[in-house]
């Protein structure tokens, strides 16, 4: 086939809808990773928390996302995507308003009522409950709204599409600071979704198919999570009492739960998860150590290197290198086995911190990205390919599902971890090296876990696989 007919063949073979709804993917992701990259700084420079707290409010931001998509998409298909994608715009044009407006004098009395951490908190989870509607819409129109022989660069498209926006989130991020202040930022990142809204209200006709099968329910999907759980009447409610005593202690500083509790929380929950669980659990180290860059990385910068630093311009660096070596990277990596890969991507991600450790400076922080992201780029495809051959068969697409999981749970525990670390080392000991060095560890470690893994869970199911 020439070029010329394959460039037919893609001219012809997507309906509007597929455009329509990937430019809007560029804006959702431009305003979520411009909020993220000023994020622990408005926290506080601005506002004032702690560097626990910021840590802590920063991974709920990243990581509620995550958990909703679950359910999101099943709410998605039954509502309709033009529906869920207009509404999703317009939660994201308030959630990110509120955010910039928390010290505004017309919440003064909600602030005055509710304890700050809590309010803040609950307003950092509200961009969760848009996004998390928007992706499966996405991605759900890539499908629809593609023919069969374009379907595969639909989603290189669509890939395209939101690494593009991650990159230019920090980048509008550092404008919008500079000349707008940090307010400014969620106020344009509000701008950035509100004209969505519009664009998907005017523009956007729903994508239908012959022979869609019936959208899932939310009681299915709900069935499904606590199949792929293991023994979900165990693991949720200790989950559920976990949540409440860290939202109390968060709350209250003052209360510290005694750390037996949480070991023996720790251990109910490994006691009854699945062996699929067991690898998603240790899988978060991995998201742990690569969401520091926007939970410890910030404030170090400003802390510990150059008070007057552009952060959000360096956050564009793993944005950056992603959109110009996935293409080479997976190329020179397409012989390596998808388990390798993952090891492999995990182990130079951690150690990618090192650099900033021995070298801490703003050239030695981009180039610990720049080492980041190429860890990024071999893990990722590699790691969706080796759930896939985890999942037992007729089940692919569930487990697929619960694939983002450790993404949301690293952020949430990396937020705690990375506040932690910075109060530690760097507030409490002056050795802000060791900050990265404890991440570095987290990181192998989880790759010696899963190594460990793969060699005893993983062969075992092989193995009572052949059995049968």
């Amino acid at each position: 086939m020439t070029f010329a007919e394959r460039f037919q063949e893609i001219r012809t073979g997507f309906e509007r809808p597929f455009w329509i709804a990937n430019l809007t993917e560029i804006f959702e992701r431009l305003s979520y990773y411009g909020a993220f990259a000023s994020l622990a700084l408005y926290l506080q420079e601005r506002l004032n928390f702690s560097t626990e707290q910021t840590g802590t409010l920063t991974g709920i931001f990243g990581g509620m996302v995550w958990f909703l998509a679950i359910f999101g998409g099943a709410f998605a298909d039954r509502i309709g995507f033009r529906r869920a994608l207009s509404t999703a715009y317009l939660i994201l044009a308030l959630a990110y308003f509120l955010i910039g407006s928390i010290a505004a004098p017309w919440l003064a009395p909600v602030r005055n009522v509710v304890p700050l951490a809590l309010f803040v908190g609950v307003i950092l989870a509200l961009p969760a409950l848009g996004i998390a509607m928007v992706k499966p819409c996405v991605v759900g129109t890539t499908a629809r709204a593609s023919k069969e022989n374009v379907r595969s660069i639909g989603y290189s498209i669509y890939y395209t599409m939101v690494n593009i926006g991650g990159a230019a989130g920090p980048y509008f991020a550092s404008w919008a600071h500079r000349h707008l202040g940090l307010e400014g930022v969620y106020r344009v990142a509000a701008l950035s979704v509100f004209l969505m809204f519009f664009v998907v209200v005017l523009f956007f006709r729903e994508p239908r198919k012959a022979g869609d099968a019936p959208p899932p329910s939310i009681a299915t999907v709900a069935r499904n999570f606590c199949v792929v759980v293991g023994k979900a009447w165990l693991v949720l409610p200790v989950l559920a009492v976990a949540l409440l005593l860290r939202i109390a202690e968060f709350v209250s500083p003052a209360l510290t739960i005694p750390w037996w509790i949480w070991v023996a929380l720790l251990a109910l929950v490994l006691a009854g998860i699945s062996r699929f669980m067991w690898f998603l659990v240790l899988f978060t180290g991995y998201w742990v150590v690569f969401w520091q860059q926007y939970i410890s990385l910030p404030g170090y910068i400003h802390n510990y290197i150059n008070s007057s630093a552009d952060v959000e311009m360096i956050l564009v660096t793993d944005g950056l290198t992603v959109i110009c070596l996935t293409l080479a990277i997976n190329y020179l990596t397409r012989k390596i086995p998808a388990f390798q890969a993952v090891i492999l991507g995990t182990v130079i991600t951690s150690a990618s911190w090192l650099i900033l450790a021995f070298w801490p400076t703003v050239p030695g922080a981009i180039l610990s990205l720049f080492v980041l992201a190429l860890g990024e780029i071999i893990m990722s495809p590699r790691y969706y390919e080796y759930i896939s051959r985890l999942a037992p068969p007729g089940q692919q697409g569930t487990y697929m599902g619960f694939a983002f999981l450790p993404i949301g749970i690293g952020s949430l525990i990396g937020g705690w971890f990375g506040g932690t670390l910075v109060h530690r080392f760097g507030e409490v000991a002056h050795q802000p090296a060791r900050i990265w060095y404890t991440v570095t560890a987290v990181g192998l470690v989880t790759a010696a876990l899963l190594w460990i893994y793969d060699k005893t869970v993983r062969t075992q199911e092989t193995a009572g696989t052949t059995n049968d």
